[in-house]
């Protein structure tokens, strides 16, 4: 808080102009961005799910396999199309967002948890 505070008295006692403040503090910006972008994040692919943090389990973080049992067609959905297919099968919803059952059949459809993706 001090050194914020020397700060500010350095900044008005330089006697700036309000353009050359606004030209620092967009440098100050740019610099930090770059920074940002430049350190690597770690991306994990968890594929058990019991240890995929609950929040990201019904998210887009999320992919879901669907076999289709009457087209006899597969594809991948996101975890927020994956709690739609759940509809109002709350104990099924719960068990998966707990990370204790891992698949669910909806219909004619059979759907499977295949992994989440996020930066540690």
């Amino acid at each position: 808080m001090k050194n914020q505070d020397n700060n500010v008295e350095q900044i008005l006692l330089s006697n700036a102009t309000i353009d050359d403040l606004i030209k620092k503090k967009i440098e100050n910006e740019y610099i930090a961005a770059i920074e940002k972008a430049k350190a690597v994040k770690k991306v994990i692919r968890e594929t058990d799910i019991s240890r995929v943090p609950k929040e990201l389990i019904f998210s887009n973080k999320s992919v879901f396999r669907v076999y289709n049992k009457k087209s006899q067609t597969e594809t991948c959905i996101n975890g927020i199309q994956a709690e739609a297919l759940i509809g109002l099968q709350n104990t099924v919803r719960e068990k998966i967002a707990k990370g204790e059952m891992a698949s669910f059949a909806a219909g004619d459809m059979f759907v499977k948890f295949e992994h989440a993706e996020y930066f540690e």
